[in-house]
Formats: C-alpha cells, sequence, structure tokens
C-alpha cells in the first residue's frame, strides 16, 4: 500500500464523503489525519461527529503537510477553489480531482502546480462498489501515481489510463452507466408486476439478478455474448424474450444513450475550460 501520512479534502459531499469513508475502512490513514475544509460550521461539526475527522474553515489550512490533497467540490465552484489555493501547494503535494470535466490543464494552471490527477468516479463509488477511471499530468511521478491508486481504491475499482480524452468517454460509459441500470432495474421491476408478482418480490428478484449477472461477467473471464448464450436455450423463454428487446431496438438505444452522453461531456469540459 502506498504511504499516506495525511489526506486533505477541500470539498466532503457525496463524493467526498464517499472517499473519506473509503479511506478509513481501507486502514490508509487514521480519522485524525484526515483534514477537511469546509466553510459551514455546522457541517464541520457533523463532519468531526460522523467521521471522527478535523474539519477546518480554511482550504489553506487543511491542505497544509497532506501528501494528497482531493479537490472535491462541483465543477462550478472549481475556479474559486484554484483561485484560493493558487501557489499555495508544495511541488511534493499531489492534487486530486474528482470535478467532473474539468481538465487537467484547468487544474494545472489555475493551482500554479504541476502534480495533479483527474479522476471520474461513478455514484456506486458512495457505497464501495463504484468504478473510477483516473489519469495523472505527467509531473506525477510513480509514488504520486501509486497514491492516487490508493485513495481512489478506497470507493472500489480504478482504473488508470493514459490519454485524458477517455475520460469522457467514461463519463459517458460508468459515470452515466449506472442510470442506465436503474432504468433497466425499474422496468424489470414493472415487468414483473405486470405478469403477476407482488411488487417486493419482483423488485428482490431484479436488483439481485443484476448484482449476480454483474458479478459473473466480472469473475468468469468470458464474452458477455457466451454467458448470453449459456442461459438461452434454442425455442426457450430468454429466447422469446431477447428476441423482443432485438426488435425494440436495446442495442442502439443504449448506443445512442452513451454517444449523447459523451458529447454532452466535451461540451461541459469546454465551458468548463473557457470559465
Amino acid at each position: 500500500m502506498a504511504s499516506i501520512q495525511r489526506l486533505a479534502f477541500v470539498g466532503a459531499g457525496s463524493m467526498g464523503g464517499a472517499m473519506i469513508r473509503g479511506a478509513l475502512a481501507g486502514g490508509l490513514v487514521p480519522a485524525e489525519q484526515i483534514v477537511v475544509g469546509e466553510v459551514i460550521s455546522e457541517r464541520r461539526a457533523e463532519l468531526s461527529r460522523r467521521l471522527g475527522v478535523r474539519a477546518v474553515r480554511s482550504n489553506r489550512q487543511a491542505v497544509e503537510g497532506a501528501e494528497v490533497v482531493i479537490l472535491a467540490v462541483k465543477p462550478q465552484s472549481m475556479a474559486a477553489v484554484l483561485a484560493e489555493l493558487r501557489g499555495y501547494l508544495q511541488p511534493e503535494q499531489l492534487a486530486l480531482s474528482v470535478a467532473a470535466g474539468v481538465r487537467l490543464q484547468t487544474l494545472i494552471e489555475g493551482l500554479a502546480h504541476a502534480a495533479v490527477v483527474r479522476a471520474m468516479p461513478n455514484t456506486p463509488s458512495q457505497v464501495g462498489a463504484g468504478v473510477t477511471a483516473w489519469t495523472a499530468a505527467t509531473a506525477v511521478d510513480a509514488a504520486g501515481r501509486a497514491r492516487a491508486r490508493a485513495v481512489l481504491a478506497g470507493m472500489g475499482r480504478a482504473i488508470e489510463v493514459e490519454d485524458e480524452s477517455y475520460l469522457d468517454m467514461a463519463t459517458a460509459l460508468s459515470g452515466s452507466g449506472p442510470a442506465y441500470v436503474f432504468l433497466f432495474i425499474e422496468a424489470l421491476i414493472d415487468a414483473g408486476v405486470h405478469v403477476g408478482l407482488p411488487r417486493a418480490i419482483a423488485e428482490e428478484l431484479a436488483i439481485e439478478t443484476v448484482i449476480g449477472s454483474g458479478v459473473m461477467a466480472r469473475d468468469v473471464k468470458a464474452h458477455p455474448a457466451a454467458l448470453r448464450n449459456m442461459v438461452t436455450s434454442p425455442g426457450g423463454t430468454t429466447a422469446a424474450g431477447l428476441a423482443q428487446l432485438e426488435a425494440g431496438a436495446l442495442r442502439a438505444a443504449i448506443d445512442r444513450a452513451v454517444v449523447a452522453a459523451y458529447e454532452r461531456s466535451r461540451a461541459l469540459g469546454q465551458l468548463n475550460a473557457k470559465g
């Protein structure tokens, strides 16, 4: 495990809170070595009470002496945070941003700091079952990458990509993907009720089916088509159901959704860069 003595968080909303919980659960750092910058006093008190971390009003105070500084604010708040911390980070400190659409170059220029990592976690990271695509600026050394990987792994799986443009693609796939899956689960539940299942039973069957299928796809290491064929008997119930999904152009609809999300992610990134 990478050696981290102290973590600093600028912002501790849903994703920042998930990262703190992951760091604590994984034993990455003790609670007293996590410092959070939070302007709202009630929120500071809540963080200290609930997580045992130290919460301070000043972001500059929070980042002092931390090996990794995590920027977990909303994209629209990032410009103010960068201006506040500009020139304040030491060369050995690593800045790790989880703000969607904020480019590496924007972070580097805004902070006047070269060692920057940009990451795209998804919503299941809040329960430790997420996946994060991340990339590092060229100034980040092997030790810095190891620290970034250790922090992000606390929320689930962390996948490093060398090309920053892949993060917009990951945003469209794994970032927005949970919403597509939730919609599928919702439709599966409603269909179960349609054929006569009590809603509570349909809900449990649908959720566990999606969870189990995901685990199987991950662990068996077979192509999804091969796994699908394992379930599909000639002339059977699954074949009849799949024929309806293909007739309804499910594949094409998913493709259009990912492409639309990708194009929107690129457009938002350009707006953030201009802002």
